[in-house]
């Protein structure tokens, strides 16, 4: 049996539905009509991903490849709207449209006192469905207006406070940033099209072995492989997208938008549609060894280097940010070493604890009268223990302890970057192996600052209408109240908020447990991921694979769960028992907590370089042609020029008698000099006696 064309239209544009509702008839329907509306399009999308996960895993349904709409043709070339629905696609639908669907939930909850509620409400509906439009498109032109779609509603989600200058600072910011990416993602789909003289998915992927010898020259003098040239410019996209160094400094600012859209964008789905991009074209990135090598090296270069910054962060979201952008360097290095299940797997695994973790720092901020700074948190487990119980759940699936989820996924890739013997690959090794300490030193210091010790905030009891205010205006500048001070004491958040957190934390427990054997060694994607024999590093895993429990007991042994032991001995002791320690540990590692701090100074160069030399380039624009050659010259040169010519023939025009009586004479005696002059004068007789 088939999955039906209008089973995935409904899929698709339901979110979209519910986006137009609400965004256009929001006035209409009211706050409660609005996020009904939405609620209702992205829970119908969620169950019939579901029931398509179903189809093509039990159901014995083929994959689904078709064209539904011809967008337009040009000679041999045409631009369609499709679907390509494998395992792979229904796995991605089905992580979107679950978290998007807790999200939109918990989003009742946490913008309930906020103005733009029902716009909020169609920005995430929108996001949603440009995200379904991404991973079910059969071609490259569907993949690039979904992949642009999820950018531009990032960008009016990160900025979606407009009246704070860090949001919109945030938001151009990360729009400028993936420009950068998208640039070399369309020069990739480009060189696709010029080498393999298609745009659909299935038939670039057949003859893409017709790319071997083929090059390109880029410099005189020098040929490119055509493989590595289009691999790389592809995962620049995905770098842009993906928040890989050195494109990475967008994510961590993109926490100045609502806390549902950090969990939507930046944990499940937006960012991962370049590692999602990367595992779809495996077929591609399987010809070229030096793309692949680039792949892994800057992977695991991300996924040290960013996680060591989040060690020293004391806004709660930002640390979860650091973690993500650390996350998905474990994910490109997956890729790099050839294991693309193993870096989806991640990616889902990844996406359910990652949300929660998310959802649980904004259930704290609603909590904490919206404080982010840990220095002003502590000891709030006992007000909130829905909230302290699941988001230790997700700390502990983060850092990868055996039996929860993600110490199935994240074990299985350091495993196979063991087993790689690809260039870089030792390097890899090393930064994938220290970023399991790192990850256990930034969880368990998030999660001793904010539930565990001492109370470091206090309560005063609020007069009559004080509280409201304050919580009403906290969008506008959440820095208005004095920190640490809280108007009364702390309590758990609504059911709209923790529901998800529960629902989230299942998986994050349980996923692993139950589909590592498939996913990862059972060849459960089939021909949605291509790898070739010698570059099968999970296969080579997968001998040694004896069922998940023997996994996780085994994991016991491991290097990586000793690192993160640990990471939690030393945490447990500063924050529990010596939190003086702390600051000294500061002093005592001044100059490398500055390196930390300042974040290798990266947004410094790229301030320095780019962005004050974009303003001086345009400043030297503005005053040299627009001012000089266009203003000065062209259009007020020719004004004033006009204007001296009117201004002397005006005044000939004076209308006295006597000067237009002079102005005849002299016209007279110059027709008279004239005549004389040619024609009986000395050159007119000169011409006449010739």
């Amino acid at each position: 049996m088939g999955l039906s064309t209008s089973i995935l239209l409904t899929i698709a544009l339901a979110p979209l539905v519910g986006c137009v509702l609400a965004g256009f008839l929001g006035k209409f329907l009211g706050r409660a009509g609005s996020h009904s509306v939405t609620i209702l399009g992205v829970a119908i999308s969620c169950a019939l991903s579901f029931y398509v996960l179903y189809q093509l895993t039990l159901g014995g349904a083929e994959t689904y490849n078709q064209n539904i709409y011809t967008w337009f043709q040009i000679g041999h070339f045409n631009a369609s709207v499709g679907f390509l629905v494998d395992r792979l696609t229904a796995m991605m639908l089905v992580v979107v449209s679950f978290v998007s669907l807790l999200v939109h939930v918990y989003t009742i909850g946490y913008m309930a006192d906020d103005d733009g509620y029902k716009r909020f409400f169609s920005y995430i509906s929108l996001f949603t469905f440009s995200m379904f439009m991404l991973v079910m498109s059969n071609n490259f032109m569907q993949l690039f207006f979904g992949w642009e779609a999820v950018g531009l509603v990032s960008y009016l989600l990160i900025g979606f406070w407009y009246k704070r200058p860090t949001a919109i600072f945030a938001n151009l910011k990360a729009f400028l940033v993936n420009r950068v990416g998208d640039f070399g993602f369309l020069l990739g789909i480009a060189a696709v099209l010029y080498f393999l003289g298609t745009l659909d998915y299935a038939t670039a992927f057949g003859s893409a072995p017709s790319l071997i010898g083929k090059t390109l020259q880029i410099t005189a003098g020098t040929q490119w492989d055509a493989a590595t040239v289009i691999c790389i410019c592809l995962f620049i996209g995905a770098m842009g997208k993906s928040a890989q160094v050195p494109l990475h400094v967008w994510l961590p600012d993109s926490m100045e938008g609502p806390t549902p859209i950090s969990a939507l964008i930046h944990a499940a789905t937006m960012v991962t549609a370049g590692i999602f991009m990367v595992a779809r074209m495996s077929p591609l990135f399987e010809l070229s060894q030096s793309a692949l090598s680039f792949v892994m090296v800057i992977g695991a270069t991300t996924a040290l280097f960013t996680g060591l910054i989040g060690i020293v962060q004391n806004d709660i979201k930002r640390v979860v940010a650091y973690s993500t952008l650390s996350q998905l360097g474990y994910m490109t290095v997956a890729l790099g070493v050839s294991a693309y299940s193993g870096a989806v797997y991640h990616l889902m695994t990844h996406a359910f604890f990652k949300a929660l973790l998310f959802l649980g720092a904004g259930s704290v901020i609603i909590a904490m009268h919206h404080e982010q700074d840990m220095r002003y948190m502590g000891g709030l487990r006992k007000y909130m223990p829905i909230t302290w119980i699941t988001m230790w759940i997700g700390s502990l699936a983060l850092c990868g302890v055996p039996f929860f989820s993600g110490f199935y996924s994240k074990d299985a890739i350091i495993e196979a970057v063991g087993e790689s013997h690809r260039w870089g690959s030792s390097y890899a090794y090393f930064c994938v192996m220290a970023g399991a300490l790192v990850t256990g030193l930034y969880t368990f210091r998030q999660m001793y600052l904010t539930f565990h010790g001492k109370e470091r905030f206090t309560v005063v009891a609020h007069h009559g209408h004080a509280h409201h205010d304050a919580h009403d205006d906290h969008h506008d500048d959440h820095g208005h109240h004095e920190p640490g001070v809280l108007e009364h004491a702390p309590k758990e958040s609504p059911w709209v908020v923790t529901l998800p957190l529960v629902l989230l934390a299942i998986p994050s427990l349980l996923v692993g447990f139950f589909t590592v054997g498939p996913m990862l060694f059972g060849n459960w994607f089939g021909s949605a991921i291509h790898v070739d024999e010698a570059n099968n590093v999970l296969a080579e895993l997968g001998q040694e694979f004896h069922g998940s429990l023997a996994m996780a007991l085994h994991g016991f042994t491991q290097l990586p769960f000793f690192l993160v032991l640990t990471a939690f001995a030393i945490t447990t002791y500063i924050y529990l028992f010596n939190p003086a320690m702390a600051d000294k540990i500061k002093s005592a590692l001044k100059p490398l907590w500055t390196v930390l701090d300042r974040k290798y100074w990266v947004d410094n160069v790229y301030f320095a370089v780019f962005a004050s030399g974009g303003v001086k380039l345009g400043r030297l624009f503005w005053k040299a042609g627009d001012t000089a050659v266009i203003d000065d010259t062209m259009v007020n040169g020719s004004v004033s020029l006009i204007h001296r010519i009117a201004a002397t023939t005006r005044r000939l025009q004076s209308g006295y008698l006597y000067h237009y009586a002079f102005a005849m004479i002299l016209g007279l005696i110059l027709l008279l000099g004239g005549y004389w002059f040619f024609g009986s004068g000395p050159i007119g007789s000169g011409l006449v006696g010739q």
